[in-house]
Order: structure tokens, then C-alpha cells, then sequence
């Protein structure tokens, strides 16, 4: 089954209770806290008082946002991360496959990611945590070649693998392939309907999820065929507004109960 949920960094700028309750009103079941902002790695007491505020509202802790930078000696520990995950109540904890994208990561670099990925998911599995890789540009998971052969070199029951539809132009298609070759391992989705542009200069513009319904609904479904249970989750929206959060969360609720 596939729940409702929205990512915090979405407002960087709400407190924890502010999106607790935009979350809660809006008809969500959960969230991912961001280790930026809302639940920086390391604050104990900050990530008791989350975790108390989310519990308290009926809703699910999904799993923490870290930053952490697999494979790059400049990130932060990750023994501190997880503590913090244990604190918050996350059962995941996110994290991203380095700082390059797979065309321009050679063999040591790649290797090195890899490393550090067993690393960190024995780590988490010993507090039975699992690990999940963002699905971004930049990283080892770009494409979606170097993100299945990331998964299997790997090798570790607890990770898991995001996904979203890529930011750049590409088809339903080509988005559809990209979550299959990760299938085994897709944990949550992270949801929004994003459109290319390429004048004056390329960059992406936010539109309602309700002018995606068509290809989202085509997401969904191929993400619900394993039966497995997962959260599809509202990340950034127009204007960084509450009021289109709103908008965007009635869209989502729509698209899973017409499934």
C-alpha cells in the first residue's frame, strides 16, 4: 500500500510543529525529517522533541533526511547520524551516493563509494536501521544503470533505494524504465511534478501535482505492483507555499484513492 506523506525540507522556513500541523490538516500520514534544518544530526533532545510532536499528531516518522555524502571523507559521521535516526524514531535513514555523477566517477572513486556504503549499512543494521540512496543527479544513482549496479555491488539487505522522476526532460517512458531497474530495492517515492524549461536558460519550474495526475497516476501504479508498503511524499512546491502544499497533497490523496 502506498501513504501519503511530504518531505520537511519542503519549508525549511516552518518549525517542526507548523509542519506537523500543515502535514496533519492536509490529510498526510508522514514525513521525512530533514537533517538540515528541522533535525540537525547530533541534537538528542531536538530529535525526541520531533519525534514527540509527529507521534502526538497521528502521524508516522518515515525516515531522516541526512546529507551524509557516502564515499566522502569530508561528511560527517555516521555513527552520529544513526543516533540521531534512534532518537527521531526513523526507521530509515536517507543518504546520497557520493558527490559525482557516474560519467565522471572513475574506478577508485566508484570503489570507494562502495566501501563506504557496506560500511554504513552494517552499521545501521546492527540498529536495525535500513539505508536509503537518493535517486538525484550528481551522484551514483543518475542514471539508472549506475544506481541497479550500485544496489548489487552492495550487496546488503538493509539498503534500499528512493526514487523520483528526474528533473531534466524525459518521457513517462523513460522515467517508468528507471524505477524498474531499481525495483528490488525501491523504498519511498518522493513526489512532484517539475517541468524542464530551457529559455531564458535552463532550469525547472514548479507546476501543481494535478497537472501531472496522468503521469503520476502511471508512477504510482508501477510502484504499488510489488505490494509492498511505501510513502509517496510531497517535496517542494510552488512558491514554497503552504497553501499549494495544500493543493498538492488533495491531488495526491485523489491519485491513491482512485487506486
Amino acid at each position: 500500500m502506498i501513504h501519503p506523506g511530504m518531505v520537511s525540507i519542503t519549508f525549511r522556513q516552518l518549525s517542526p510543529a507548523d509542519i506537523v500541523m500543515l502535514a496533519r490538516d492536509a490529510g498526510l500520514a508522514g514525513i521525512e525529517w530533514g537533517g538540515d534544518i528541522h533535525v540537525p544530526f547530533g541534537d538528542q533532545a531536538r530529535a525526541r522533541e520531533v519525534r514527540q510532536l509527529t507521534v502526538d499528531a497521528g502521524l508516522t516518522v518515515v525516515s531522516y533526511g541526512s546529507y551524509y555524502r557516502v564515499g566522502e571523507p569530508t561528511t560527517e559521521p555516521f555513527e552520529r547520524i544513526l543516533e540521531t535516526a534512534l532518537e527521531l524514531g526513523a526507521p530509515s535513514v536517507r543518504v546520497w551516493a557520493g558527490k559525482r555523477g557516474s560519467a565522471a566517477a572513475d574506478d577508485a572513486y566508484r570503489a570507494a563509494v562502495e566501501q563506504d556504503g557496506r560500511l554504513i549499512a552494517d552499521l545501521a543494521a546492527i540498529a536495525g536501521l535500513n539505508v536509503a540512496y537518493e535517486f538525484h543527479g550528481q551522484t551514483l544513482t543518475d542514471t539508472a544503470a549506475s544506481a541497479r549496479a550500485l544496489m548489487e555491488s552492495l550487496a546488503r539487505t538493509n539498503v534500499r533505494s528512493y526514487w523520483q522522476p528526474r528533473t531534466e526532460a524525459t518521457t513517462v517512458a523513460d522515467n517508468l524504465s528507471q524505477m524498474a531497474a531499481v525495483a528490488p530495492w525501491l523504498s519511498h517515492l518522493h513526489v512532484f511534478n517539475w517541468h524542464a524549461e530551457s529559455e531564458p536558460k535552463p532550469h525547472v519550474t514548479r507546476q501543481p501535482l494535478r497537472d501531472g495526475m496522468t503521469e503520476w497516476t502511471r508512477y504510482l501504479a508501477q510502484a504499488r505492483a510489488d505490494g509492498r508498503d511505501r510513502y509517496a511524499m510531497l517535496e517542494f512546491v510552488r512558491d514554497d507555499s503552504p497553501a499549494a502544499l495544500r493543493e498538492d497533497a488533495a491531488a495526491l490523496l485523489e491519485l491513491l484513492r482512485q487506486a
